[in-house]
């Protein structure tokens, strides 16, 4: 199965692509943690990136898609994976269908989560990632055991840059005028499933797998 995960940030893409992930045997790509990581390790594509994503605007097209085509010919994703974070734009959208179209290939689903604006705000500023492992946690709905250190490894936990109100709101503008135009573009492609995002992380995998399950 080849599924794109669709919905603002702090919609629960990255939660519920792990719980796909684990359930269905293919690899979860979120274009964020590969960013993320080159930002660490101070890769040249890392410097490119952290300019737009520390402020909140998506990185540029040619950026993204070559890191996208990169990870998708490793041999982890011969069986499927799940693409969370991208395509962000139809430009993007039509850029992987002529990549798929290369390769005789389709996505199969894609999974579109709606939040309400006020959540998203909450999930997003609430959030806390361990300066050590990695390991992300929320002060209201997963704190840690012990205040602002992590459970697993006893690192500091951060509030990333772009986890502040200012560039959640900025981030949330540039999702509305560039990404939602792709859920009219998967509707017309008949692929696109809504899934409501506001609730429970159980419930909303329980809805998402019987959607895999019906199209599988």
């Amino acid at each position: 199965m080849r599924i794109i995960l669709l919905g603002p940030p702090g919609a629960g893409k990255g939660t519920q692509a792990d719980l796909i992930s684990k359930k269905y045997g293919i690899p979860h790509i979120s274009t964020g943690d590969i960013f993320r990581q080159n930002i660490n390790n101070r890769t040249k594509l890392g410097l490119e990136a952290e300019e737009y994503i520390h402020k909140g605007l998506l990185v540029p097209d040619e950026l993204t898609l070559r890191i996208i085509e990169e990870r998708l010919v490793k041999n982890d994703c011969n069986n499927g994976y799940l693409l969370d974070g991208f395509p962000r734009t139809v430009f993007q959208a039509e850029a992987l269908k002529e990549y798929y179209h290369n390769k005789s290939e389709n996505i199969d689903l894609v999974i579109f989560f709606e939040v309400e604006r006020a959540l998203i705000i909450a999930r997003n500023t609430g959030r806390r990632i361990c300066s050590i492992c990695g390991k992300c946690y929320h002060i209201n709905f997963t704190p840690p055991k012990l205040l602002d250190k992590c459970d697993f490894c006893g690192g500091k936990l951060i509030q990333r840059k772009d986890d502040t109100e200012t560039i959640i709101l900025e981030r949330m503008s540039v999702y509305y005028e560039q990404t939602m135009p792709l859920i009219n573009y998967y509707t017309n492609a008949q692929v696109l499933y809504r899934v409501n995002g506001n609730g429970e992380i159980d419930k909303i995998f329980n809805d998402v797998c019987r959607i895999i399950d019906k199209i599988n």
